[in-house]
């Protein structure tokens, strides 16, 4: 889940770009999308780890381990980030969208496992939990006066160190070595949570109402934000959740 994609938009470049802020209108479509896209992402979660005439769908009862869609399901998010990604200069903002509510389908289907392995009581505690740290560095980072493009730099290569560290254990699967990961998650995506909430700011504050490039830079921005939240939930869930006897 480790997949927080960095994107940057060079506003002042960009034709067509008014000089009026509308920082609060495009934070609230950024947050709305972000919003919806957590709905999404819960709801099917919550349908098909609690449902076993959904899961089947995701597992091989025959032989075990994943079926072709549980293989689909865990890898198809990653290209989807990474062909919205590489794709926005060629995707329209409403293919951007239908890519993402896709996107936020798909990883509900993958997040559903959790509740195969953890308490639904203490996935409901984490996940309002994550909730709270979630608001409180995206309000810091909505209004601090300090730039935080150094700090957010390192909690990138900070990142980068979890995801190799994250594929070698997979291969050692040490549980020493997972709490140390999820642990480090913890303060990295708090701290990208700040960094992206101001980044996601200073767009806002060049962007031009209305046009396709706002339109499409709102849905980026609650990817990344969206991608914030679920690493964090994921990391505190693996620190703190209550798994099943």
């Amino acid at each position: 889940m480790d997949n927080n994609q960095n994107w940057n938009f060079n506003v002042q470049n960009q034709p067509g770009l008014a000089t009026q802020p509308v920082t609060r209108t495009f934070f609230a479509s950024v947050f709305m999308w972000m919003g919806v896209a957590l709905g999404i992402s819960a709801v099917t979660a919550y349908v098909f780890g609690t449902d076993m005439s959904y899961m089947q769908y995701l597992i091989n009862t025959e032989k075990g381990g994943l079926s072709g869609l549980g293989y689909l399901v865990m890898f198809a998010p990653l290209g989807l980030v990474l062909l919205m990604s590489f794709g926005i200069n060629k995707l329209s903002s409403t293919a951007l969208i239908a890519v993402f509510l896709v996107y936020s389908v798909l990883m509900g289907m993958s997040l559903s496992f959790i509740f195969m392995a953890y308490t639904l009581g203490s996935i409901y505690g984490v996940f309002f939990a994550s909730a709270a740290m979630f608001g409180v560095m995206a309000l810091l980072g909505y209004t601090t006066k300090t730039d935080l493009t150094k700090f957010g730099s390192i909690m990138i290569m900070a990142l980068i160190g979890i995801v190799i560290a994250g594929l070698i254990n997979m291969f050692l699967r040490s549980d020493g070595l997972s709490y140390i990961i999820s642990f480090i998650s913890v303060i990295v995506f708090t701290g990208l949570t700040a960094y992206d909430v101001q980044k996601i700011k200073a767009i806002g504050e060049q962007a031009e109402h209305g046009t396709e490039l706002t339109a499409k830079m709102s849905i980026m921005g609650a990817l990344t934000l969206y991608l914030d939240f679920i690493n964090l939930f994921l990391a505190l869930l693996r620190l703190f959740g209550s798994r099943k006897n």
